[in-house]
Order: C-alpha cells, then sequence, then structure tokens
C-alpha cells in the first residue's frame, strides 16, 4: 500500500531537477501525477518515468508566469483524475543575478512572476478543488535565502521570504477547511537550475556544495521529494504554517563548518532561466 494511493497531485517544474524527483516519487506512492513545465521533452520523459515507477502521470505544458497556465493545469488534474489533493509549487528559477545596482526592474518582475505571483496563484485555483473534497496539501518551494540575508541574490531571496510568510497566512485562511499549507527550505541542492549556470557543471557544484554545510555531501532532488512526500501524505495531518528546512545543517552555522579549499563559485550578473535553458 503506497503513501499517496488514490491521492492526485500536480507538480509544477517537474521535468527535471527538485519536481522530477518528487513526481516520480509520489507516482511510485500511488499519486496520480500532472506534471507541468515549459520543458515538453523533459516533461515527457518525467511521465515516462513515473509510470515506470507504478504510477500514473500526464504531461501538460505550463508557463507559472501565466494564470491562465496554472489555472489550466489545475483544471486538467481534475478532468483526468477526478479531484485534486495535493499541489507542489515548486517551479523556479535564479531569476536576477547581479548586485542592487545592476539589476533592472524588469528582471526583477520576471523573477516575481514566478517565484511568488506563481505560488499564489497556485494556492488561489487549488483551495476551491480542495475544499470541494474535504481538505488537501499545498506544498511550495521555498529556500534557505529565504531565512536569512546573503545565501541568494536579491530578488530570489525577496521572493523566497515571501513565499514562507504567503505559507503561514494562507495556512491560517484555509485550516478550517483541512487544507494544510506548508513550505520546504531547501538548501544546497544540485540540480541542473544549479549546475547548469555555474563552471565545472555537475561535479564541481557537488563539490562545492558538499563543504558549506555540516553534513559533508551536496543536498539530491531526492532529499526534497522526501519532505515533500511526508507533507502529501495523511501523515501531516497536523502539520501546517511550517517552512521545512531540508539544508543538511547549512542554517545551523555554516561559517564554522567552511572547509579549507572549498571552490569558489561566480555567478555571472543578468537574468538566470529555466534550467534547460542554456
Amino acid at each position: 500500500m503506497g503513501r499517496l494511493d488514490n491521492k492526485v497531485a500536480v507538480i509544477t517544474g517537474a521535468a527535471s531537477g527538485i519536481g522530477l524527483a518528487t513526481a516520480v516519487r509520489f507516482a511510485g506512492e500511488g499519486a496520480a501525477v500532472v506534471i507541468g513545465d515549459l520543458n515538453e521533452d523533459g516533461g515527457q520523459s518525467a511521465v515516462r518515468q513515473c509510470r515506470e515507477n507504478g504510477g500514473r502521470a500526464v504531461f501538460q505544458r505550463c508557463d507559472v508566469a501565466a494564470e491562465a497556465d496554472i489555472k489550466a493545469l489545475i483544471e486538467r488534474a481534475v478532468k483526468e483524475f477526478g479531484k485534486l489533493d495535493v499541489i507542489f509549487n515548486n517551479a523556479g528559477l535564479g531569476g536576477a543575478v547581479g548586485t542592487i545596482e545592476e539589476v533592472t526592474v524588469e528582471n526583477w518582475d520576471r523573477t516575481m512572476a514566478i517565484l511568488l505571483r506563481a505560488v499564489f496563484v497556485g494556492m488561489k485555483y487549488a483551495v476551491p478543488e480542495m475544499r470541494r473534497i474535504g481538505g488537501g496539501s499545498i506544498i511550495s518551494t521555498a529556500s534557505v535565502a529565504g531565512l536569512s540575508g546573503g545565501r541568494g541574490p536579491h530578488a530570489y531571496s525577496a521572493a523566497k521570504a515571501a513565499v514562507i510568510n504567503l505559507t503561514r497566512s494562507v495556512a491560517l485562511e484555509v485550516g478550517k477547511d483541512r487544507i494544510r499549507v506548508n513550505c520546504i527550505c531547501p538548501g544546497g541542492i544540485n540540480t541542473p537550475l544549479l549546475y547548469n549556470r555555474l563552471p565545472g557543471g555537475q561535479e564541481t557544484t557537488a563539490q562545492f556544495l558538499s563543504q558549506i554545510q555540516p553534513i559533508p555531501r551536496a543536498g539530491l532532488p531526492d532529499d526534497i521529494a522526501n519532505m515533500a512526500l511526508f507533507l502529501a501524505s495523511d501523515e501531516s495531518e497536523w502539520v501546517t504554517g511550517t517552512a521545512m528546512v531540508v539544508d543538511g545543517g547549512l542554517t545551523a552555522g555554516a561559517a564554522l563548518f567552511d572547509r579549507a579549499g572549498a571552490p569558489q563559485l561566480t555567478v555571472p550578473g543578468g537574468f538566470s532561466g529555466p534550467s534547460f535553458e542554456k
């Protein structure tokens, strides 16, 4: 018996990285999964992997910066599988990168549309469907960058901090409907979103990430998928309004664990887009 038997889940940004790992894990635990992403090839591959793991899945192209696309994604879940139990607002990117003087207003707004407004829209359209069936679980990807300064670019950090507080305020509103609202704050996770943008690629990024927190390895997409599974399952039915930190101890006091010889990575300014865009 799976931990998500008979549940229907929507996951955005599920063609790669954290979203893909979560979709495959959910499918293996009995959920029917609707995969939303801009990356059509990756999305179709994700569907195959979900099915190979014993689950049901469909793909729908979704630009989370477009309200209509998110609304259609949720409608697809209800049409295809009859209901919506879980939404994982996960799609993301690095967004506006650079000093406060270098960041353009246009890039700031693009970042907020994807990292913050999309989470709001996902919640907005998920709540009525969950209320209709007597409850559900809303999960969003925040970040340790939303917990303290200096752990991410300005726009990214601001958006993730807002996701954390939006999680709390919406949890207060919909708890009476047995809808739980939580977010996950990952630390350094070695995904294409990160290593495709950094010099040296996946191997160098893994080496760097292994040396910035007490547990001496890079975070993996499965680490976040494990937490998402808990929050999606009935095991967390008394957990709401939380920001679950999954970071290998990074925010416990990373400065004490800086290791000599750790590689230094420099991120160029501008805009860091979706992981499948080189």
